[in-house]
Formats: structure tokens, C-alpha cells, sequence
């Protein structure tokens, strides 16, 4: 466990060893109500982003056809209720 000093101007030093450890700059504060949680910020978002969403999943063919039967079953609900089938 880590202790840090707040200065009077709100400032908070982060270890050097953990700095490097996570190679960030800047950090995004979570207040949990009895917690504050720092999360490093990474040099460039998107980059730490590729890939994150890399895995299986359905193809766009498949993606095509859900999107056509909910559709479909938008369309034949209205029709319900305004009577015409």
C-alpha cells in the first residue's frame, strides 16, 4: 500500500515506480464515495483502443438478416394495431 500527500494547492505526486509501471501522463479520477480511484489515461485513446472489440461475433450477413426480421416485426406490429391485418 502507497500513501501520497495532498499539497495545499490539491496536487498529488505519483510514485515514479508507478508511473513507469503505467506509462501514463495524465489520469481520470472516479469518485466512488468512499473511494477515489485513479485510472491512467493512455498517450493516444484510439490506439489502446484497436482490437479491443477483436473476437467472435456475427457477420455483417447475419447482422443484415436480424436487422431485416426486427424490421419486419416493427412493421406487422403496426399494421396489428391499426387493424389491417
Amino acid at each position: 500500500m502507497r500513501f501520497a500527500k495532498i499539497s495545499k494547492g490539491g496536487q498529488v505526486t505519483v510514485p515514479a515506480e508507478i508511473r513507469k509501471r503505467w506509462g501514463a501522463t495524465r489520469v481520470y479520477l472516479e469518485d466512488h464515495g468512499d473511494a477515489l480511484v485513479l485510472r491512467p489515461i493512455p498517450a493516444d485513446p484510439i490506439k489502446a483502443a484497436l482490437g479491443s472489440l477483436a473476437g467472435p461475433g456475427p457477420s455483417s450477413d447475419e447482422m443484415r438478416a436480424r436487422e431485416r426480421r426486427d424490421e419486419d416485426d416493427i412493421e406487422r406490429r403496426r399494421f396489428k394495431a391499426l387493424g389491417w391485418r
